[in-house]
């Protein structure tokens, strides 16, 4: 059974105010595949996870399966923030959900499966303030970093929307439009007319780890316009799918043991070069990776000879972009 389908970011942020309507779209999740026949379809378990407080029934929020998009199902009136808020006064009360995925149609006890996302959800204590009083911020991005990661060696897709599906909703007199700003051969394609991002090949974490672009957006309200610009990472997740390798290809060294060495003379080192996993902790699952053995039939050899393993974190620097990788020295 394909376990593939991930999600691209690990938490999502998302203000509810009071008395907005029902049908009120309020974000958009998605999921990227781990091959090709996946088709991903998204639920929400549980109930809603209230801090300090009891888990409450969720009554108020649903999301689309085949979409991924997150809406009121029913409008939060002050009751239901009271409620919510559990004796906190505070003006903003946040609450949780869990999103899980599966690629078929959903089972409950999928619920306990490990693929899932978090919802923060901030209960805001006022009605939905007038688009015009948002800045261009507020207006064009949440406060979460736009911050992904993308398994390497996974087939394409579309993996962020940057437009608010909650602005877009409340905010239709304002023109607000994107650009994800990219230098050359950059394998992702914004698509202008859905404002969503798409990464368009394989990526392969030996050859870039971490792809750093800006997206832009532009506010325009009659003459006025606004602009403002964030940072957009995308981090490569690495699957152990390089052999290690030798400097020079060279896999022997030779020893030339003298008489009277001291305990702890080095007689002969050999380098092993890891590009595909860092250095891991604790350090014993690290150590146990890879070991070191003296083969021989001597007993006096195995008492007075050992092979001590030390290993470090590197970079690589294939096409001038730094990669992560681990030397070991034996």
């Amino acid at each position: 059974v394909a376990l593939g389908l991930y999600f691209p970011r690990r938490e999502y942020l998302e203000n509810v105010y009071i008395d907005e309507p029902a049908g009120t779209p309020l974000l958009r999740i998605h999921a990227l595949r781990d091959s090709r026949e996946e088709v991903a379809r998204f639920h929400l378990c549980h109930n809603l996870i209230v801090p300090r407080a009891r888990p409450q029934e969720n009554n108020w929020f649903q999301i689309r399966e085949e979409t991924g998009l997150l809406y009121l199902s029913k409008s939060l009136d002050r009751e239901d923030f009271n409620m919510l808020s559990v004796g906190n006064w505070m003006p903003l009360s946040k609450v949780m959900l869990y999103v899980f995925l599966s690629s078929h149609p959903f089972q409950e006890k999928e619920c306990d499966s490990a693929t899932r996302t978090t919802v923060f959800l901030s209960l805001i204590n006022a009605t939905a303030p007038a688009c015009s009083s948002l800045t261009a911020r507020q207006l064009c991005f949440t406060e979460m970093d736009l911050s992904f990661h993308i398994k390497e060696n996974k087939p394409p897709g579309t993996f962020h929307q940057l437009r608010l599906p909650s602005v877009h909703h409340l905010c239709q007199n304002l023109s607000i439009s994107y650009k994800l700003l990219a230098g050359e051969g950059v394998p992702f394609r914004y698509n202008e007319n859905t404002t969503s991002v798409r990464v368009t090949q394989r990526l392969d974490r030996e050859e870039r780890e971490r792809y750093e672009l800006i997206a832009k957006c532009t506010v325009r309200e009659g003459l006025r316009e606004m602009q403002v610009e964030v940072p957009f990472l995308v981090n490569v997740l690495d699957e152990d799918d390089s052999p290690p390798f030798l400097p020079n290809g060279t896999d022997t060294a030779d020893a030339v043991v003298e008489f009277n060495r001291k305990e702890g003379t080095v007689l002969s080192t050999l380098t092993v070069y890891d590009a595909d996993t860092t250095p891991i902790y604790p350090i014993e699952s690290s150590r146990k990776k890879y070991t070191g053995t003296i083969i021989t039939d001597d007993p006096w050899i195995s008492e007075t000879f050992r092979v001590e393993h030390i290993f470090d974190e590197i970079h690589f620097s294939p096409n001038g972009s730094q990669v992560r990788g681990t030397r070991h020295e034996y």
